[in-house]
Parts: C-alpha cells; structure tokens; sequence
C-alpha cells in the first residue's frame, strides 16, 4: 500500500514499440524521481521490456511466437518507420547525437529508482513466457486484478 499522502502512478504498458517503451519509462522514471510510487503491469508485447534475450516457448505455438517475436528490449522497433529493423538503428544513431540514453538505461533506472514493474500473469501463461527469463528487479507475476486496485488508488492511470 501506498504512504499516507504519496502520490502514486499505475500505467499498463501493453506496446513493445521503441517509441512507446521510451515514454512509459521516461514517464516512470520522472514519476519515480518526484518520489511517487510507480507500478508498472508489462502485457503481451509490453512484455519484451522487461525480458532478458532468451528464447522462451515449451510446445510448438510459444516456441513460433518466441522466435517470431523473440528478443529483448533491444529488438523493440518504432512504432513507424520501422524500414524492417533500420529504423531502430537509425533511431538509435539520432537519439546518441543528441545524448538520449539507450532503452536499456532507461530501464535500468527505472529499477535503480525502485519503479514496481510487474508481468501480467496471463499474458506470461499464453506466450509462454516464465517468470525467470525476466530481468533482475522485476516482481513477481501478477492478475489484472492486482494491477486494478492499485490503479484504483493511483493519482495518474496511463495506458501505453
């Protein structure tokens, strides 16, 4: 539970898009950085931002759909211009001239600052994706239920 009179951030993120992923973290790491408390619930695609680069998959479908989509956060794409993975090079190369920190960074901030980043229990179930292929620093499965009491109480609710 939150501390009396802290304010509170809940966002979903649900896109595993480059430029989606920046802002969820940017947002999360401001947030966090103000001394809010920040809970983050990765679904489906959004899983990938917390996921280390390893396959996953145990029958045939999760094996497909992790080699299809497989990767870390360092596989996200732009959400346009995706120019079949130069975009996310020609992103990277723009963002390092103007000394934007890598997707990576911002991650790890976000963990450094204590942001609670959780993975949606269900969406983990159906793509196969078991809790150990996560990063270090991200909690412990949860339902939608879990994430809706904290929205319930959250001061700003995002959908990303």
């Amino acid at each position: 539970m939150e501390e009396q009179g802290k304010k509170s951030l809940a966002m979903v993120v649900m896109s595993g898009d480059m430029d989606k992923l920046f802002g969820a973290f940017i947002i999360a790491n401001g947030a966090a950085a103000m001394g809010m408390e920040v809970t983050m619930f990765f679904t489906f695609w959004g899983l990938r931002a917390i996921k280390k680069n390893v396959a996953t998959g145990k029958t045939l479908f999760g094996r497909m759909l992790g080699a299809m989509y497989g990767g870390d956060i360092t596989k996200a794409n732009p959400s346009k211009f995706s120019f079949g993975g130069m975009g996310r090079w020609m992103f990277g190369k723009m963002m390092g001239a103007h000394n934007v920190a890598k997707l990576v960074e911002l991650r790890d901030l976000a963990v450094q600052l204590g942001v609670n980043m959780y993975g949606c229990q269900m969406s983990m179930d159906v793509m196969e994706i078991p809790q150990e292929t996560f990063i270090h620093g991200v909690k412990e499965p949860v339902g939608v239920g879990f994430f809706l009491l904290k929205a319930q109480d959250a001061d700003i609710q995002l959908f990303i």
